[in-house]
């Protein structure tokens, strides 16, 4: 794992510092939601924490092994829907990834499960491509910046 600053803001996108948002569920305190999760998921793939993504991803479809060696330079995250029903709960989301000189991005509809007060990542719908900002477009990156301004 990577260390990340506590007091920093979340790398998640949420606003919050990242001490309030995804580091106490990092640390074992239980997603609310399934957005929270998603969103902490989201935390672990860019801290590289193997062991997290594997302890909040649903028995029934985790995979044996997993390794980040090749995860790409992740940059923000964009969620697109959200919401939850009873046991069962969805995030659409879009990550942004440095992809060399440009952008790529992977969207998701992902599935989540309640199980015994936890909230776990099932399965996911996935689709990736290039993303191509304008210049007056904000950035990829998150910073909140035009993209002429910041990363152009």
């Amino acid at each position: 794992m990577s260390y990340f600053p506590e007091s920093a803001p979340c790398l998640c996108g949420s606003g919050a510092r990242y001490a309030e948002c995804c580091l106490p569920m990092h640390q074992g305190q239980t997603a609310a939601t399934p957005e929270a999760l998603m969103r902490s998921r989201y935390a672990a793939f860019v801290l590289q924490m193997a062991d997290y993504l594997k302890a909040t991803w649903h028995p029934d479809t985790r995979p044996a092994t997993l390794t980040l060696d090749n995860s790409p330079d992740w940059a923000s995250l964009q969620i697109l829907d959200s919401h939850e029903d009873g046991n069962q709960g969805m995030v659409h989301f879009r990550a942004i990834y440095r992809a060399g000189s440009g952008w790529g991005f992977l969207e998701e509809k992902s599935d989540f499960v309640k199980q015994d007060g936890r909230w776990y990542y099932l399965k996911g719908d996935t689709s990736e491509g290039q993303l191509k900002p304008g210049r007056n477009d904000r950035c990829p990156c998150g910073s909140g910046k035009k993209y002429k301004a910041c990363c152009l």
